[in-house]
């Protein structure tokens, strides 16, 4: 009888643990604006990443303070939302940033509980000097990294798609996306092409002049296309 009581009270535990929530919350691309408002850390990682999974434990303990500092605490997977991870440009995980009223400082100090949340009571963070507006997640800079990096993984998974469910050889598909970079780049030099001259139109006494200005975006657009597409087959073979 006593061990039917023991195992039932095992059973109890752990099912309770099982249905603990976690109070770490889990940011999407769409939630980002949720930091320019109160206080958050928040934690950039990877499912694959040895050190993500070592910090883990320590950051659900740290949540569990998350009421009582009145901070939210947060994480991001940067392989199901590039563009948050493009809008902060995360080249190292974990990489822990503490937000404050759209201030936003890069935490570089040690990873445990403790530390944590003594960087929260005692206001260790205003000893750190934060990111530039120019370079903050909010600045037009960084929602255009943050689209491109958006760009570069739908252009993973178009790649994925065409070589295993489709079945296109990777020469294939490397092609198929040099043609789309090649025609895409000649609409785009089109388009502005037609647009400088309705804006600046030639004269008979002058040359144009927008053949060489819009020369040298064409140029530009181009080379962007092919570095992101670059990029992603760099991923996508890692």
């Amino acid at each position: 009888m006593a061990a039917a009581v023991r195992l039932c009270a095992m059973l109890c535990l752990a099912a309770a643990a099982l249905g603990k929530r976690s109070a770490v919350k889990v940011l999407s691309d769409g939630m980002w604006r949720e930091l320019l408002h109160g206080e958050w850390m928040v934690e950039f990682y990877a499912p694959w990443c040895p050190a993500c999974q070592n910090l883990q434990p320590e950051w659900e303990k740290f949540a569990e303070w998350g009421e009582d500092l009145e901070v939210n605490i947060a994480k991001v997977d940067v392989t199901e939302q590039p563009g948050l991870s493009g809008r902060f440009v995360i080249t190292a995980l974990p990489t822990i940033y503490h937000c404050k009223d759209g201030e936003f400082r890069r935490y570089q100090g040690a990873r445990t509980k403790s530390d944590f949340i003594n960087f929260i009571s005692d206001q260790e963070w205003k000893s750190i000097e934060p990111v530039s507006s120019w370079f903050g997640p909010s600045s037009v800079l960084m929602s255009s990294m943050s689209a491109l990096f958006q760009l570069s993984m739908w252009i993973r998974h178009c790649h994925n798609y065409l070589t295993e469910n489709v079945g296109i050889p990777v020469w294939g598909s490397y092609a198929v996306f040099t043609l789309a970079t090649l025609f895409s780049g000649l609409i785009l030099g089109l388009i502005i092409v037609f647009l400088a001259d309705c804006i600046c139109p030639s004269k008979k006494y002058r040359p144009p002049q927008y053949p060489h200005s819009t020369g040298g975006i064409f140029i530009f657009l181009y080379l962007v296309w092919v570095v992101c597409y670059l990029l992603i087959l760099d991923l996508g073979s890692s």
